[in-house]
């Protein structure tokens, strides 16, 4: 396998370049213009997902990427080993395509897992799930007649909505290229790049193609189309202005669990740059970065069962030649040439979560920062925060290797293990010449909120008590709640019950609480995974000695039962020809924690994909197929089985109110 090795001093110096463009120049005109009947944004799972049924469908299909990979997690993020729970995975009840590209790989590497990796049954290159996947949308397109037009290393920069504010009409996006005399795209890390790639003035770095992408004429010259938020921050929800949370919602019966009694739009949960670092049969130098000293106090195994070098570093093993003895991990000791992904809370995880620091922007900040005017986006993303993830991430490198301290479970833990080495270069893992992840791992940005309906006056979205298993027997939701609140709670749960609870006639102690996710009607797709968190820290910087995660954020944290995909959790207000997939839905900040894995962006991807096609070939707009009630919706059922036709799930086997045997689903 070929790589190319190049010294962590290399990346070190290209941190030392921090350009700042500002706010960019007014447009030239549009080098080109496109036009197709379905617009993804967000080349991520979910946006390939979108785009794969759109061309099965024979739709013609425009998918942007900000980066020149397609595949997100899988292969710009680095995080390319499957989340997935036991059951749904022993079944495989999963999408179609998701089950194509599982099947892919396996065919591509002769094993479902050539990283013979703990954390999953497939852990993988991230360089290879790029070009597995494109080959699958490819032919999709062949075998749908659609058409695919690929737009990598491309950002959308504005958008042109009607005048009566329901429809986004047309969108300029930005395409670069590296100047004939500048290094090549991904030489330099995000934060040095991104304010460029927004800029539309050529630079130094970038040549710029600047874009307008329109929907697509009819042989009758009408013209109608869907445009699909599938960005790993919710991009375009922010700069179409839709309603939307951000961060911490405020504890309530539905979010009881909630960390906080008010909204804390800074706290979302924690990125991570990964990277690759391989086994060598000899001892490496290891350079200390200059900035190793500020970032040190942060890191560590996190819990005595994993302080174990080799657990860590089979644990996101991507590439092994399993030729190492059996270990306690139930997989291969590492070898030379064996190859790690890293992805860990306590260590590259970057976990801003204050005003002063929050990755995120609020719409509070992008208006006073002049995101919002015209011209003004610059991808809502503060260019500090990415930089010291930047920083952490390489740091954690050199504490895994050289580092002998361990801000959780204190001295003599931590040892040296310098046969190692850090892998950058274009045909690394990566694909990048700093190593580093082309795109940090986003775990959660701007979730929208749906459109208001029975029993969601305030728009939908989907709660903590709609997928989790948590005991709210205990007392800690009695003398937290008021006793208002505390009924409402248990009149969620009490599933049939629950007209008895809220009349009185059933206390909240006589409850037997359901034991399975909240069923919708208008279901298109499904999800299994637990509600995991990365919370934020404390305080600001999120590397300062002896800061602590917030307070409080971990207590919703556990198992969840299968659960849904609603309709309404991806049609926007506002704007009508607007949909939202992956992990932009409209849920809240815990039930985020769980709908935010591998084959939830595809399914919720398929779901948004279809949908657009389904809504172009019936003239019946999303929202229109949600307008209640529900159950007389015929089109919304034509919907429903026109996905599972296609091999998209909307429900799990057996889902009824009637069913409450959901216990062995882990």
């Amino acid at each position: 396998m070929k790589r190319s090795l190049v010294r962590i001093s290399v990346f070190i110096s290209l941190l030392g370049f921090t350009p700042s463009p500002g706010i960019a120049a007014p447009p030239r005109t549009p080098d080109q213009t496109e036009s197709c009947e379905i617009l993804v944004i967000g080349g991520g799972l979910a946006g390939a997902a979108a785009a794969y049924e759109g061309l099965l469908a024979g739709q013609t299909v425009c998918l942007t990427e900000i980066t020149d990979w397609v595949g997100g997690q899988i292969s710009a993020q680095g995080t390319s080993a499957l989340d997935e729970r036991p059951t749904q995975r022993s079944r495989l009840f999963y999408p179609k395509g998701y089950l194509e590209l599982r099947d892919r790989i396996k065919r591509y590497y002769r094993q479902l897992n050539p990283g013979d990796c703990w954390v999953s049954e497939s852990c993988f290159l991230p360089r290879d799930a790029h070009q597995i996947l494109f080959n699958i949308l490819r032919k999709a397109a062949k075998r749908g007649k659609g058409r695919l037009k690929w737009f990598p290393s491309t950002v959308v920069k504005e958008l042109e909505i009607s005048a009566d504010g329901k429809t986004i009409d047309s969108v300029i996006a930005i395409q670069h290229k590296s100047t004939a005399d500048a290094p090549g795209l991904n030489t330099f890390p995000l934060s040095q790049t991104i304010e460029d790639w927004y800029s539309y003035e050529n630079s130094s770095r970038f040549e710029k193609s600047i874009l307008r992408i329109v929907p697509q004429q009819t042989q009758d010259n009408s013209s109608n189309w869907y445009i699909i938020d599938a960005t790993e921050t919710g991009e375009i929800i922010a700069l179409a202005d839709v309603p939307y949370q951000l961060g911490i919602d405020s504890r309530s019966y539905l979010n009881p669990s909630a960390s906080s009694a008010t909204d804390d739009p800074y706290c979302t949960q924690g990125f991570t740059y990964t990277f690759a670092m391989e086994q060598t049969k000899e001892p490496q130098t290891q350079e200390m970065p200059s900035f190793y000293p500020q970032y040190q106090p942060y890191y560590s195994y996190e819990l005595q069962r994993l302080a174990d070098f080799e657990g860590v570093f089979t644990y996101r093993r991507i590439w092994s030649s399993k030729r190492g003895k059996r270990i306690r991990w139930g997989v291969t000791a590492p070898t030379p040439g064996d190859i790690s992904m890293q992805n860990w809370t306590w260590g590259n995880d970057y976990r801003p979560g204050t005003s002063e620091d929050n990755l995120v922007y609020t719409r509070r900040q992008l208006r006073t920062s002049g995101q919002l005017a015209p011209g003004g986006w610059m991808g809502g993303l503060r260019t500090e925060s990415l930089r010291k993830g930047e920083e952490n991430a390489l740091g954690y490198y050199y504490w895994l290797v050289a580092g002998t301290t361990d801000s959780q479970l204190g001295d003599g833990v931590k040892e040296p293990h310098p046969n190692h080495r850090y892998l950058t270069g274009l045909d690394s893992p990566m694909g990048t010449m700093h190593g580093l992840s082309k795109y940090p791992y986003i775990r959660e940005g701007r979730r929208i909120i749906g459109r208001p309906s029975f029993g969601y006056p305030q728009g939908f979205t989907i709660s903590e008590v709609d997928i989790s298993r948590r005991d709210y027997q205990d007392e800690y939701y009695r003398q937290t709640l008021s006793p208002d609140e505390y009924r409402r709670l248990w009149a969620v749960l009490a599933g049939l019950e629950a007209p008895s609870v809220i009349q009185g006639k059933i206390q909240p102690d006589q409850v037997s609480q359901r034991s399975r996710s909240t069923i919708y009607p208008d279901s298109v797709g499904i999800g299994h995974y637990a509600i995991d968190f990365h919370p934020c820290m404390t305080l600001s910087p999120a590397e300062t000695p002896g800061n602590t995660e917030r307070q409080g954020e971990r207590r919703g944290a556990g198992q969840a039962y299968p659960f849904q995909i609603p309709l309404r959790a991806i049609i926007p207000q506002k704007i009508d020809n607007l949909l939202v997939a992956g992990k932009s839905i409209a849920t809240s900040h815990i039930a985020a924690a769980a709908y935010r894995v591998h084959s939830f962006e595809w399914s919720s991807g398929a779901a948004a994909g279809t949908t657009a096609a389904f809504s172009l070939e019936t003239g019946i707009a999303p929202y229109q197929l949600v307008q209640e009630p529900l159950f007389q919706q015929t089109q919304l059922q034509a919907l429903r089985q026109q996905l599972e036709k296609n091999g998209n799930p909307t429900a799990f086997p057996d889902t009824s109110i009637f069913n409450q045997n959901w216990e062995d689903w882990r």
